[in-house]
């Protein structure tokens, strides 16, 4: 990588609540003495905000990803055939482990933990083969003690296999990462498009005007906020334009205040409340197959946020990273919670507020464990209407797009391989986004893969950047710069019409 500017304290370009610009690099880790009193920067990501200031931009990270948290608790729950009230259990269970796997991802421990502004909660890549097990289960209430087991045995072996995952970090230069982390935006778009049509498919208002009017509303806030505040409004504006957009559904009797009704006050998620751990040899397998998948999205959300807040992720970080991701969800069945994994999310709101404290998004795991243990907490977050979240939605994960471009205009695009690289790849990603049922012939094992447009692309774009910049005659062409995507060698300059040939 190219040499970088390094952070000054003193420069208002590094001041998170000052400037409009991109977010300037720096060296990881380093930090540079200030001339006056000789002390050593703080890198923002290891800055502690002030109280106040913390607790709301954390619950504003906890307010992005809740409905993530909860959705595969809730379809798997379903599944099973869970009462209403063991149903809210599994959910507070699994916000109380995203909570401690969020933790041990932002403060670390010993080796283990990004120290990044990183959120752990439950995976959606593992829902299919979830529910997959449970409609393989005789006796349904087997089906979570065999999910619970196969997990535990797919983060363990994670756990082990952490350092050597993390060394792959090699193959993503510039052009890889530019490329996944703008899948990463493009994939969650239809998140947001999903939830600004309403909580449900099968409700007669899904896709009403009056939930996109309430999605376009909430937009239509956060933007204002990001156009006319400063300060700590304007870094707030995403947890305002929920509270807005909330308040101003109220008269379409699209808010439910009936999960604060029911809830309890206090609730602790009981060790194996649902049986102890069952091992299946089938269901271990499609877990760790899951595993694998999920440690390829991590290792590429960190990338994209170590570019995001300055502190690009060296192997030594990915490896600690994964082995948070994989200790959380080793973990996580213990107290009920099923496989965590990085929340692609909460990265776009960090590029949005550029609020970069590890310690604002711990605030967020607190909130998490909190209202594991306290399900009416829970329930005030679940009172935010869908159709709300898809508004502000649409400016987190489009932030995380706008991010990665900025990343693949630093990657080398006027070289002609590299363009290749994005073209390819970025088609690969978007596939499982365009054309949904494009692998519906492939085996169920297969499709766990090829369906995470993320995957996928990452995939692609390590290939083709070892094929086309590495291998055989690829270096060759690594200087043959173009004007457009295909240029015809015909139309380079005289001197350049043999530079590709051997």
């Amino acid at each position: 990588m190219a040499d970088t500017p390094r952070f000054n304290p003193k420069d208002p370009a590094h001041d998170p609540a000052e400037g409009e610009g991109p977010i300037p690099r720096q060296q990881t880790g380093e930090q540079q003495a200030e001339p006056d009193t000789g002390k050593p920067a703080v890198h923002p990501v290891d800055e502690k905000l002030p109280p106040l200031k913390m607790a709301t931009t954390g619950l504003q990270h906890v307010a992005a990803m809740y409905a993530g948290v909860v959705a595969p608790p809730l379809i798997v729950g379903a599944a099973v055939g869970l009462s209403a009230t063991e149903l809210t259990f599994l959910t507070g269970a699994c916000l109380f482990t995203a909570g401690l796997a969020t933790f041990l991802q932002t403060l670390g421990l010993w080796n283990i933990g990004a120290r990044l502004p990183f959120v752990n909660g439950v995976t959606f890549a593992g829902v299919a083969p979830m529910l997959a097990v449970v409609d393989s289960t005789d006796d349904k209430k087997d089906a979570l003690p065999i999910i619970f087991g196969a997990v535990i045995v797919a983060g363990v072996l994670g756990f082990i296999g952490a350092p050597f995952f993390s060394k792959l970090v090699r193959f993503f230069p510039p052009v890889v990462t530019g490329t996944v982390i703008t899948l990463i935006g493009v994939s969650l778009m239809p998140v947001a498009f999903g939830w600004a049509q309403g909580p449900s498919p099968d409700a007669p208002d899904f896709g009403s005007a009056t939930n996109l009017g309430l999605a376009g509303i909430t937009l239509l806030v956060v933007l204002l906020l990001r156009r006319f505040t400063s300060g700590f409004v304007k870094q707030i504006a995403v947890l305002l334009g929920l509270v807005i957009g909330t308040v101003i559904a109220i008269p379409f009797g699209a808010t439910d205040f009936g999960p604060v009704a029911e809830a309890d006050i206090i609730g602790f998620p009981t060790p194996f409340h649902f049986g102890p751990p069952q091992f299946a040899l089938a269901a271990i397998i499609s877990l760790c197959v899951v595993m694998v998948v999920s440690m390829t999205e991590s290792t590429a959300d960190m990338l994209a946020l170590g570019e995001i807040v300055d502190k690009p992720a060296d192997e030594k970080t990915i490896a600690a990273g994964l082995r948070a991701d994989t200790l959380g969800s080793a973990i996580s069945p213990i107290f009920n919670g099923f496989m965590c994994s990085a929340f692609a999310q909460n990265i776009g709101l960090v590029a949005m507020t550029r609020i970069r404290s590890r310690f604002v998004v711990a605030a967020g795991g607190g909130f998490l464990v909190l209202m594991g243990l306290c399900p009416i907490a829970a329930s005030l977050i679940a009172v935010v209407p869908r159709p709300v979240l898809g508004g502000a939605g649409v400016v987190l994960f489009g932030s995380v797009a706008a991010s990665g471009i900025q990343t693949l205009v630093k990657a080398g695009l006027e070289k002609d391989n590299n363009v290749l690289i994005v073209a390819v790849s970025l088609a690969v990603g978007i596939i499982p986004i365009t054309a949904p049922e494009f692998y519906h012939a492939f085996p169920e094992t297969a499709k766990i893969i090829l369906d995470s447009g993320i995957s996928t692309g990452c995939v692609a774009a390590v290939l083709l950047n070892l094929v086309f910049n590495h291998l055989g005659r690829g270096q060759g062409r690594d200087s043959d710069d173009v004007t457009a995507p295909m240029e015809p060698a015909a139309d380079l300059p005289a001197h350049r019409q043999g530079a590709g040939a051997h």
